[in-house]
């Protein structure tokens, strides 16, 4: 059953998104425990990989999205929708985006993208209630 749509004042919720960060923060505190310089490694070679450069941030945020969709990694699609929407990615970019994956990835992409779309449309739409009023 497709979300319910809201006014631009409220926050569409989806399970694909704050919901799956928030389920994987304690297994990755737990693990962070236990192999603290694979997670700094990882963490240095994100920065890297993000930096800005001739691609922008929203770019390769997108680019990052999409390739969730094709993995079909559900951590991977909220954290990057969630960062593609802090980057400015729109609504539109990012179907165009998701778009891409059904061409490279087929059916399966068609459910992943779904929701890597609802994912980022929670995190757009909460954007846009923590921008400040003026």
């Amino acid at each position: 059953m497709p979300a319910a749509m809201t006014p631009a004042t409220q926050t569409e919720v989806s399970a694909h998104g704050k919901a799956v960060l928030q389920s994987l923060s304690p297994l990755h505190r737990k693990l962070r425990g236990r192999i603290p310089e694979v997670y700094r490694g990882f963490s240095e070679l994100h920065q890297s990989a993000f930096a800005a450069g001739e691609l922008d941030v929203k770019t390769k945020e997108l680019i990052a999205l999409a390739i969730g969709v094709v993995e079909g990694c559900d951590g991977c699609i909220a954290s990057h929708a969630q960062a593609a929407a802090h980057a400015g990615a729109t609504r539109q970019e990012t179907a165009e985006a998701i778009g891409v994956t059904f061409l490279m990835n087929g059916g399966p992409a068609t459910v992943y993208g779904a929701r890597a779309f609802a994912a980022f449309r929670e995190f757009y739409d909460q954007r846009s209630v923590d921008l400040p009023c003026g």
